[in-house]
């Protein structure tokens, strides 16, 4: 008998970032992303990429440790910090801020 693929990333003992992207008339949803591009890293290269058009929300999760937790401010915190680094900021990850302030 077959069994369903584990949702829990290989290396499990890592800390995964899923985005909740608003995509306006056709609701919410959790964006998929490949194993290797769930990291923090990974996550703030994307949204300055402006691979996001409205994204709302952010959780983090660690399976082996047994936590998730959302980190919305924390990560517009370091967007915030990193502002030098990047000559132009997309104007999904302005409108992030502005929410990730309201929380």
């Amino acid at each position: 008998m077959r069994r369903s693929p584990s949702i829990v990333p290989h290396g499990a003992d890592c800390d995964t970032y899923v985005v909740l992207n608003d995509f306006g008339r056709l609701g919410r949803a959790w964006c998929e992303a490949d194993e290797q591009g769930t990291d923090r890293t990974t996550l703030i290269r994307r949204l300055m990429e402006d691979q996001y058009s409205h994204p709302v929300r952010i959780v983090a999760f660690n399976t082996a440790e047994g936590w998730s937790r959302d980190v919305t401010v924390d990560i517009a915190d370091e967007l915030r910090r990193r502002f030098a680094e990047y000559d132009e900021v997309p104007r999904s990850v302005q409108e992030f801020l502005d929410i990730a302030v309201r929380r």
